[in-house]
């Protein structure tokens, strides 16, 4: 589905149905270097079973036109343009690494329209070392290869992922080599800039969830659950058997969590 954000053509999928503005609305945001494609099995499913889907392409990723957007509240600014666009008063935003931090600046911002928050493999302060900020900037096939082995365990090489015939690792790979050059940096970089955290978690007055992975090397637990203690009522649910890419590690994991958050 195409909108025209701040004079922008701007994407988001719909999980195979036409939007429905008079349905329950869950807004999907995705991670650095990545596009909708990371939701796709939970996406569809919502949006065959009673809720309005709208996954993103953040601006300058995927079908959206660019440029890349270089802060985290710009980017939350920019998926309620989308919400406004699509004509949904009040969403759920589900957002996942980079996308967590932006659905938070979203519930802390425009509180009236966000019924419910979900945060998946999240963090803050979301720091980026130094090495990998600047292979994003210097050597980007370098900063794919290590974003791509820290987002996964072992089991996720071919053939051993629970997926018969779906290469979690070199599916990865390439939807991060789709974007288009410099994304990566700016996407990184509004990640390790982000000082709002704590201001916007105390203005959170929605549900919120926490949704991480065991084996997180990117996002750890421990760091994360210390964070959603700055959420009043935040519920925390750790999953099993995955890294930072847990919907693509576990995606039925990741998507009965979101279910019973939801309902």
């Amino acid at each position: 589905m195409q909108f025209e954000v701040n004079g922008k053509q701007s994407y988001a999928y719909t999980g195979g149905k036409a939007f429905d503005r008079k349905l329950p609305t869950v807004v999907f945001v995705h991670g650095a270097q990545c596009d909708h494609s990371v939701w796709i099995l939970q996406s569809r499913y919502l949006a065959h079973h009673g809720y309005g889907v709208l996954a993103v392409d953040l601006p300058g990723h995927g079908r959206s036109h660019g440029p890349a957007l270089a802060s985290i509240g710009e980017l939350a600014e920019w998926v309620s343009a989308v919400q406004d666009a699509a004509g949904a008063s009040e969403a759920v935003i589900v957002g996942h690494s980079m996308g967590s931090l932006i659905a938070l600046e979203c519930a802390a911002r425009r509180p009236e329209r966000v019924a419910k928050i979900a945060l998946l493999a999240t963090a803050y302060p979301m720091k980026v070392s130094a090495e990998l900020l600047d292979a994003t900037k210097n050597n980007e096939p370098l900063a794919q290869d290590m974003v791509n082995i820290w987002s996964h365990l072992a089991y996720a090489q071919y053939p051993n992922n629970p997926g018969p015939g779906f290469w979690v690792i070199g599916e990865n790979l390439r939807l991060m080599q789709r974007q288009k050059p410099g994304v990566m940096h700016v996407d990184f970089g509004a990640c390790n800039a982000y000082a709002g955290g704590a201001e916007a978690a105390a203005g959170v007055r929605c549900p919120a969830l926490f949704l991480l992975a065991r084996r997180d090397s990117m996002t750890p637990v421990r760091a994360a659950q210390d964070f959603a203690k700055s959420i009043k009522g935040a519920q925390i649910v750790v999953i099993n058997g995955s890294g930072h890419n847990m919907m693509g590690e576990q995606p039925d994991q990741v998507l009965d969590a979101l279910l019973a958050f939801l309902k």
